[in-house]
């Protein structure tokens, strides 16, 4: 899957065909527009390609953003990836998972004061709404989203 400023790209597995998941409608089911077979919501972390399609997907999800700031080199990081999957499977529909770079995305980790990684952020509604610095069991990064009302 990847983004780019309208939704989220994923590719139908009944027939192959790349389908847009619009941003504004990230916790409706939605089917494929060729084959009409149903799109699974994002179940995996999401690689963020830069500032233009993360600035559009923080602006206009329906859905809390979970944000994993990360690099290849981090140890913590790496040992966190896991988890930061588990996020992503278990919030699937109710949340979307992103990962940044800070070192393909330096323009992000300026913008948001990354001292430290792996720092994970949660945003809602164009804001972040709460970050926390250091490796953290998925339970712990689940209890971070904000639930429906």
């Amino acid at each position: 899957m990847t983004l780019d400023n309208k939704g989220v790209l994923v590719t139908c597995a009944a027939c192959g065909t790349t389908n847009r998941l619009q941003y504004n409608g990230l916790e409706r089911a939605t089917r494929c527009a060729k084959c009409h077979a149903g799109l699974p919501h994002p179940t995996e972390p999401i690689d963020v390609k830069g500032a233009d399609a993360f600035d559009a997907v923080v602006a206009n999800a329906s859905v809390p953003i979970v944000v994993d700031f990360w690099a290849a080199w981090c140890g913590p990081c790496r040992m966190v990836a896991p988890e930061i999957a588990k996020v992503a499977a278990n919030l699937a529909g109710k949340a979307i998972v992103l990962k940044v770079d800070t070192d393909a995305n330096p323009e992000l980790s300026a913008r948001f004061g990354i001292r430290s990684i792996p720092t994970i952020g949660v945003f809602q509604h164009g804001k972040e709404v709460t970050r926390v610095s250091g490796a953290r069991p998925a339970a712990a990064i689940e209890a971070m989203v904000p639930q429906p009302v």
